[in-house]
């Protein structure tokens, strides 16, 4: 009997907020260890929790881009359990009545439902030093209380997923949507976004829910594919040879590229929930929900649909450039300042070369030196026979460095493009009088021969213009010439 695999992802979306859910401190990145803390995020004695009102505004969004219902009223509770992360022994957050319920997200053409977005806070970041980092083979353990209070939105999808490409499509929309709204910078390498699997295996048609297997420390959406693609089949081999899969909480390995066991699943009372005393029910009014959803910005669905209708570009560049909006927002801003060329001339450029060199750098393109109307600048440059794309390329680089205008640089270092035809043509007259040989063999050549001539007289023109002969240009003038005394 063949089995199919069910998919629920549980993704924890740090909010950027400036400071942390119940107190004052700084909500940052990098800090020095234990310096943004207070007797409130430490559990100190007589310290009370005070609500950051930005997190119900950034939950209250994504309620908004999600289809999600909030009710009038949200519970936080104390989850309790003892582990040094938090120093009170507790974790407040949301339990049985979330600030958000009953949500989607449409990815590639399936509905994916998702079943609560609740607020929660982060716990501190423990360090287990030797043994490979594990805590049972740790010689001792540190702990960084800076991420404990920090503002999370855990976003808990039904296990509507199928496979793993499915799973990392969906965590990929989810980024963009939480991008866009400009309440998470879901960086998974630093930790604002992470996401834990519950993987199960079944029947085939079956609606019965299988044994599911939970899978953690997956810190990118390469180590997710990977980690839900092994999981799947170490279940379904497990279902073959039938043996019993366990309800347990998995650790995924990206060396050895395997998931191992860590400990039985928890149950929901096995943390015993109950009410937090200290905080009172969150209950958004109408003016707060109409001030959020006025302000909404366009959605990342609606963008793409819109890129790929106005610009003509494909599915995939629409993608790449939802994926990454400060790009979107740069592209946009560039097509905005086309004097000559097309948008989708804009889309190549952005989504090649400008990108490549955000990821070699680090950058983001809200900080490119190069303005968004100097690509433009650039693409009526190419448009206009001005520049080759190989001489745009190497404009382009230097442009991205340092900022100059591709107009400067090309004057600067005298770039433009010979399009001059009578120049070219006597380039071309002259390397065929230097080469009888060569235009014989043309001539009386098969294909393969004919091709590979063709690619010496060009080569051999675009050195003699220093590569700025127009490469279009010099093609069917070398045509013309080699056909037309090939006659006589």
């Amino acid at each position: 009997m063949s089995v199919e695999p069910v998919i629920g992802l549980e993704v924890h979306a740090e909010l950027a907020t400036a400071t942390k859910l119940f107190c004052g401190c700084p909500n940052e990145f990098g800090a020095e260890a234990n310096t943004n803390v207070c007797p409130v995020c430490l559990g100190l004695p007589g310290s009370l929790p005070v609500l950051n009102e930005k997190v119900v505004e950034y939950a209250l969004r994504v309620g908004e881009a999600m289809h999600f219902t909030v009710p009038e009223e949200s519970i936080f509770a104390r989850k309790n359990y003892f582990y040094p992360d938090m120093p009170k022994d507790f974790q407040i957050s949301q339990y049985e009545d979330p600030i958000c319920v009953d949500g989607y997200l449409d990815v590639d053409g399936a509905r994916i439902g998702v079943e609560r977005a609740h607020i929660e806070e982060d716990t501190g970041k423990t360090t287990h030093v030797g043994g490979g980092g594990r805590i049972h083979d740790a010689r001792h353990s540190l702990i960084d209380y800076n991420r404990a209070g920090v503002p999370l939105l855990e976003i808990v999808s039904r296990p509507d997923i199928r496979s793993a490409e499915q799973a990392r499509g969906y965590a990929e929309q989810l980024r963009a949507v939480l991008t866009a709204i400009g309440v998470s910078d879901v960086k998974m390498e630093e930790g604002s976004m992470r996401i834990d699997a519950n993987v199960s295996v079944r029947p085939e048609g079956s609606s019965e829910l299988g044994t599911k297997v939970e899978v953690k420390n997956m810190n990118s959406l390469r180590s997710l594919t990977r980690a839900i693609d092994f999981e799947i089949q170490r279940q379904s081999d497990a279902w073959e040879r039938g043996e019993r899969i366990v309800q347990e909480t998995r650790h995924w390995d990206e060396d050895d590229g395997r998931t191992h066991g860590m400990r039985s699943k928890e149950e929901a009372f096995d943390y015993r929930y109950f009410p937090e005393p200290d905080l009172v029910p969150v209950s958004p009014d109408a003016g707060m929900r109409d001030a959020v959803r006025e302000a909404m910005p366009e959605l990342p669905a609606a963008r793409h649909r819109r890129l790929v209708e106005d610009w003509g570009i494909t599915d995939h560049d629409a993608q790449v450039l939802v994926g990454n909006p400060a790009l979107a927002d740069y592209a946009e801003r560039a097509v905005a300042a086309l004097e000559g060329g097309s948008a989708r001339d804009v889309v190549n450029w952005s989504t090649g070369d400008v990108l490549a060199h955000l990821n070699e750098t680090g950058l983001s393109a809200e900080v490119l030196p190069l303005a968004p109307d100097g690509l433009a600048e650039l693409v009526g440059l190419v448009a206009d026979g001005t520049l080759s794309r190989n001489l745009a390329q190497d404009v382009l680089a230097e442009a991205l460095t340092d900022g100059k205008r591709p107009e400067r640089i090309v004057a600067d270092r005298s770039l433009a493009q010979v399009s001059d035809e009578g120049e070219l043509v006597t380039v071309l007259d002259a390397l065929i009088t230097e080469n009888p040989d060569e235009v014989s063999r043309y001539r009386e050549g098969d294909d393969k021969t004919r091709k590979k001539l063709r690619g010496f007289f060009m080569g051999q023109a675009m050195k003699a213009t220093k590569g700025q002969g127009n490469p279009q240009l010099l093609n069917r003038l070398l045509d013309e010439r080699l056909e037309a005394r090939g006659e006589g």
